[in-house]
């Protein structure tokens, strides 16, 4: 595997050292890791489209009360 170095700034350098799992996990692979779950927490272009959907319908009104939801879903409200 090929490496490089990077500069970055000492508070980075404390945040990155905060966020391993243990002393010897490399910070490549915190990095990596932080990559992975902003990778997994990106919304599709599909799912956007439903949000702004859904958002357009709140606009008009189009919504029903949690009550009727909650009757709908058999579920018990506090």
């Amino acid at each position: 595997m090929e490496k490089t170095t990077i500069q970055i700034n000492i508070d980075t350098l404390e945040k990155l050292k905060s966020l391993k799992h243990s002393e010897r996990q490399s910070y490549d692979d915190v990095l990596n890791g932080l990559i992975d779950n902003c990778e997994e927490e990106s919304l599709s272009e599909e799912e956007i489209d439903g949000i702004k959907i859904a958002l357009e319908e709140v606009r008009r009104g189009e919504v029903y009360p949690i009550e009727h939801v909650a009757k709908e879903l058999s579920v018990k409200l506090r």
